[in-house]
């Protein structure tokens, strides 16, 4: 390097360090930063010690409805026949004035009826079915009484209500709930009364002394029997007849205990003569056609026939009918003629239709309507929780061409207080 180039960076390197010396020292504060800090000040407070846990919020429960939204009836008769058919009638009658009422949501009947009278395990089989459906109640009009024992104690087990119709009695060994009906013994002496009255005794029939009755006044039982309190001997010897007697099944509890009850009554007068031996047509029409042609035969003095049911009753008058030996009401017995007066029990509306043409002299009500209208009652009012009468008796009495029309085509039953029922109560429990 040439002097002159040394003599220049040598300056240069002088003035950088002139420049350095005289540049001002950086001074250094030290700031006091001072942080604020919250005073924190120690308070003693009562607190409310809240403890977290699940609420859980249940509504107000509505109050329990007595009654189930369905209610099932279930209705075996021991056929199908006009009697039963009549009573099967007013049990869907009642269900409807209880649909009608508004109180319930379905009330239904179902319906289920043996093949013939003498058809004893097909209702047995029938109940047993029921029980397996798990019908509500279960109302049965029993064939024979011994036969459905076992079946009633299946429903037993099972909680189901059982209502039987048409006797009175309680049955041994069984829960039964309700008996609707009448005492077949009884209803056996009002038939017997009634036909004693038509031959020559007190009452309203006949050619007897006379008694006056005012409309709808029952001819049960209690009336007859204060009535034969003032027949007098001469009254009662002058009571003659030649009669004979179709009965239902041969040594069965409800045909028997009607033909107690008949004896009970014409056997206090030596003037009546029973010919031969009852003749059993098994409740059936056909066969008491059968029995009361046989008599005919064989009698041809014959003055009257007591049938023990209806339609064993309705087969006699056709066939006196069919021979024209039937007696009219209003014509009055003649002993030894060829006519014959018949007298049966039971009462339905084509029954009531002849008694008030006078082609049966009187028959002995057992109110069918009663079983059915009463029946779907009681049965509604134990599925909504109420009571009902153990015993209900409907008091069998007399029908006659008179007073005919008071038992059909409008039978007269008392109204029904669905309302009370709907809500729990029972009224007719006593």
């Amino acid at each position: 390097m040439s002097g002159k180039r040394i003599w220049v960076a040598l300056a240069l390197v002088l003035l950088l360090a002139l420049i350095v010396a005289c540049a001002p020292t950086p001074q250094v504060v030290e700031k006091e930063v001072v942080v604020e800090k919250p005073v924190v000040e120690t308070v003693v407070v009562e607190k409310e010690v809240v403890v977290e846990k699940e609420v859980v919020v249940t509504p107000t429960p509505l109050p329990a409805k007595p009654c189930p939204d369905r209610i099932i009836i279930c209705w075996t008769p021991p056929d199908i026949t006009g009697v039963f058919r009549t009573a099967t009638d007013y049990w869907n009658l009642s269900a409807a004035d209880a649909m009608k009422s508004g109180y319930f949501t379905l009330v239904s009947v179902v319906s289920q009826a043996p093949t013939s009278h003498i058809a004893f395990g097909d209702q047995v089989a029938i109940i047993e079915d029921f029980v397996a459906r798990k019908c509500d109640v279960i109302g049965i009009s029993p064939i024979e009484v011994e036969v459905v024992i076992p079946a009633i104690k299946k429903a037993n087990e099972a909680g189901i209500p059982v209502i039987i119709v048409n006797l009175l009695e309680p049955i041994a060994g069984v829960e039964v709930a309700s008996y609707i009906g009448f005492d077949n013994t009884v209803a056996g002496r009002i038939s017997g009364f009634a036909l004693v009255d038509y031959f020559g005794g007190p009452g309203v029939l006949g050619t007897g002394r006379e008694v006056e009755v005012e409309s709808g006044t029952y001819l049960d039982l209690a009336w007859w029997e204060e009535l034969y309190k003032t027949i007098t001997p001469e009254e009662k010897a002058a009571v003659k007849a030649k009669v004979a007697i179709i009965e239902g099944i041969a040594g069965g509890f409800f045909s028997q205990a009607r033909l107690n009850g008949f004896h009970s009554i014409v056997d206090e007068f030596p003037g009546i003569e029973i010919v031969g031996a009852p003749c059993a047509a098994d409740w059936n029409r056909e066969k008491g056609i059968k029995c009361a042609e046989d008599f005919l035969t064989a009698y041809t003095d014959l003055d009257g026939i007591w049938a023990a049911s209806n339609e064993m009753g309705l087969g006699a008058m056709l066939a006196a009918e069919g021979v024209d030996r039937l007696e009219l009401a209003g014509e009055g017995p003649v002993l030894g003629d060829d006519k014959v007066a018949i007298f049966t029990n039971d009462v339905t509306p084509e029954s009531a239709d002849r008694v008030a043409e006078g082609k049966m002299i009187a028959e002995t009500h057992h109110g069918f309507p009663e079983w059915g209208w009463y029946g779907t009652e009681f049965g509604v009012t134990m599925a909504c929780g109420g009571k009902v009468p153990q015993i209900f008796d409907i008091r069998p009495r007399t029908m006659y061409q008179a007073n005919a029309r008071l038992f059909y085509p409008q039978p007269a039953l008392e109204p029904i207080d669905w309302k009370t029922i709907s809500e729990g109560g029972s009224p007719r429990a006593k």
